[in-house]
């Protein structure tokens, strides 16, 4: 993943209304504009407007955290978790060592 790329990651993660977005789409995948802003009102008391839902999702888009299908008038957003895998392999866990107990040699 190029550095510009990640920067885009990273900024799309950086807002706290995203990261609920990716949350509710983790938690029910393919929810229109519609569904998203009613679940965000009622879940989580955010009033924010479909065009300022919709601008988030769209940095999400671009992120390629979310992947979008038209089907009709109606366009339903999935969770893509594929972008997620360069932090992790950018920064991997290391083996947990064993920690000595207290009284033990």
């Amino acid at each position: 993943m190029a550095d510009a790329d990640r920067a885009e990651l990273y900024k799309a993660l950086a807002d706290a209304t995203r990261r609920i977005i990716l949350d509710e789409l983790s938690e029910q995948n393919g929810q229109t504009l519609f569904e998203l802003c009613g679940r965000l009102t009622s879940k989580h008391g955010l009033g924010s407007s479909r065009q300022a839902i919709s601008q988030h999702l769209d940095v999400l888009e671009s992120a390629g955290l979310v992947e979008t299908r038209r089907d009709g008038r109606y366009k339903f957003h999935h969770l893509d978790t594929t972008p997620l895998r360069a932090i992790a392999d950018r920064w991997p866990t290391p083996p947990e060592k064993e920690t000595p107990r207290c009284g033990s040699t």
